[in-house]
């Protein structure tokens, strides 16, 4: 069962002086689709929506929103599928998506992240937890990552963050993170050498704290040690703390440089 929580009138009313930000919703329920049409709309965003896989992609390249809400099991073309779609395109490729969705068992949420989405969140939904989710994601949309407004530790031994461009530079080679990446590959070099909790990780990079989605940082940890691991099955930089979390290990300045002159000479 869905609640409707009314934002108050001088908060929609001070939302036209400002740009809104734009979002898509994507979902063939009407009933569904109105509810989060309707409360994004009393939450000062501009919303378009769209009832299958085809009219959801050609509304994407052609209203270019700052994020869309995507259900799964679409007529046509499926969620999937369409996410993947905006993930090959770079007029897209970073656009926030956020899957809403019945489909609910572990396995469905890992193929959302493996097909680019950025927040994964089930029906039946509360109103507030969407919009929190909303706002995390719009966050981080088209702005310079957290990393750069701050003086914060952006390189230990081998690695460096480039927030600018949401690259690594690792080992001397430029490595292309996401921004999600980005934003958790730069929590674990804040706390290098400590073991950082999943409730600490999802309030800090994803802007929530829900009770159960250990998942959502699981996937995304697999993502950067297939990007920045040896051998990804067996890490050696990411470790996972089994029960705690995990803990970024990097070798001191000192040790890069003495393995980088031995691999100069050898």
């Amino acid at each position: 069962m869905y609640y409707v929580k009314v934002s108050s009138l001088s908060l929609i009313a001070s939302s036209i002086y400002f740009i809104m930000p734009r979002i898509l919703v994507i979902d063939d329920d009407p009933a569904i689709s109105e509810l989060v049409a309707v409360n994004l709309e009393m939450a000062g965003y501009d919303v378009s929506q769209a009832e299958d896989g085809i009219k959801g992609q050609a509304l994407a390249l052609q209203l270019q929103p700052d994020l869309i809400i995507l259900d799964l099991m679409l007529p046509r073309v499926d969620g999937f599928t369409i996410c993947q779609r905006l993930r090959r395109d770079e007029r897209t490729v970073e656009m926030p998506v956020l899957m809403l969705t019945a489909l609910s068992q572990t396995q469905d949420k890992v193929e959302g992240f493996n097909a680019g989405a950025d927040d994964y969140l089930t029906k039946p939904f509360e109103v507030e937890e969407l919009l929190a989710r909303v706002r995390a994601l719009l966050r981080r949309t088209d702005r310079i990552p957290q990393a750069a407004k701050h003086s914060e530790i952006l390189n230990y031994g081998p690695l460096t963050l480039v927030p600018e461009r949401f690259e690594a530079i690792w080992f001397n080679k430029t490595v292309k993170l996401t921004h999600l990446e980005f934003e958790l590959l730069h929590c674990l070099l804040q706390r290098h050498g400590q073991t950082v909790s999943p409730s600490e990780i999802l309030r800090e990079v994803w802007g929530y704290d829900p009770d159960d989605d250990i998942e959502t940082i699981r996937v995304h940890i697999r993502h950067l040690r297939t990007k920045l691991e040896p051998d990804p099955r067996h890490p050696c930089y990411i470790k996972t703390i089994y029960g705690a979390g995990y803990c970024l290990e990097l070798p001191s300045t000192s040790a890069t440089s003495q393995n980088a002159s031995q691999t100069m000479f050898n």
